[in-house]
């Protein structure tokens, strides 16, 4: 995947951090980054949001910590912006999928916002 062209935003280290450990994921993100997540449980009218690394770091333990496997489908980077699939399955073969819009600020991301779904 490499750098992004007039980005300073490394898709082959979100590749590693979404695939690999949230400590790298971690690293992509701006001090005062923001994610806003949609699924069953946080509806579009009131998403569950997150604001600074050490709410991200919070999140990223919980879902690293859990027995389950992490793919990174696809991503697009244009400019200050970035799209992302992500796939994951967890032992019992339960599947998740999210698919994620990023603001990026010299090279982080600022904002996300994340859609997921998986099998009930």
């Amino acid at each position: 995947m490499g750098t992004a062209t007039g980005s300073a935003f490394d898709t082959e280290t979100l590749r590693r951090g979404v695939e690999g450990d949230g400590n790298t994921l971690l690293s992509l993100y701006a001090d005062d980054a923001e994610i806003r997540i949609v699924d069953h449980q946080s509806r579009p009218s009131s998403p569950k949001v997150l604001h600074g690394r050490g709410s991200i770091a919070e999140l990223l333990d919980d879902v690293y910590s859990r027995d389950m496997t992490h793919k990174l489908e696809q991503c697009v980077v244009q400019g200050e912006h970035a799209a992302f699939t992500e796939s994951c399955e967890y032992a019992d073969g339960t599947r998740v999928l999210a698919e994620s819009m990023i603001t990026l600020r010299d090279g982080k991301i600022a904002e996300q916002i994340i859609v997921q779904a998986w099998d009930e």
